[in-house]
């Protein structure tokens, strides 16, 4: 397979949801990894740390994710507490991406949370480089206290999204063309 350059990769990127076996292992699983590991990271503190999830974690998970719904509504319903339980396994591998702030008198912390976005991102763009497909995932149980405590959270730490990576089922979108004059804007504009 022919890897499509930087650029392509930066303006062709697109989310992809429906995902299949196989998640990327060995040598391109790593790439990604690195890819994370080479975020914008002001003064090299590293303010962030993944889980990868995958097999039967993916059930263990999806059980936090149960504990977390019936917390909150315990009159949960039996379908509603299906759906919650198989969220994981709508892909092979699921990474837990975890900003993990330190404090630091030149980087404040809404800068850190951003280098582990910036590191989330770069994996995405590793998947779909390599040709795999990839979704980053919130919500509200990306920052309710049972998953954060069933994930081993400590209280520096939020966990900025859920990386959904596996096979695209389906041939992926095409990348909306988007005006760039519409976000750029010369300053000071002239008048």
């Amino acid at each position: 397979m022919d890897t499509p350059s930087a650029v392509s990769v930066l303006v062709n990127r697109v989310s992809c949801a429906l995902l299949r076996e196989p998640a990327p292992e060995g040598e391109q699983r790593e790439l990604i990894q690195r890819a994370a590991l080479r975020a914008a990271d002001h003064r090299q503190l590293r303010p962030w740390r993944f889980l990868t999830v995958e097999n039967e974690a993916l059930l263990q998970l999806g059980e936090i994710f149960v504990q977390a719904r019936l917390q909150d509504n315990p009159e949960l319903s039996a379908e509603e507490e299906a759906r919650t339980r198989g969220l994981p396994s709508r892909a092979p591998l699921v990474i837990v991406a975890i900003a993990s702030c330190v404090e630091d008198p030149k980087v404040p912390e809404w800068e850190q949370l951003l280098s582990a976005g910036a590191a989330v991102q770069n994996m995405l763009n590793a998947c779909y480089a390599l040709g795999f497909g990839a979704i980053w995932r919130t919500g509200d149980l990306a920052s309710h206290a049972v998953v954060r405590q069933g994930l081993g959270l400590t209280a520096n730490e939020s966990l900025v999204g859920f990386l959904y990576v596996g096979t695209p089922r389906v041939v992926p979108r095409a990348a909306p063309v988007l005006a760039v004059e519409d976000f750029f804007r010369p300053w000071p504009e002239s008048s």
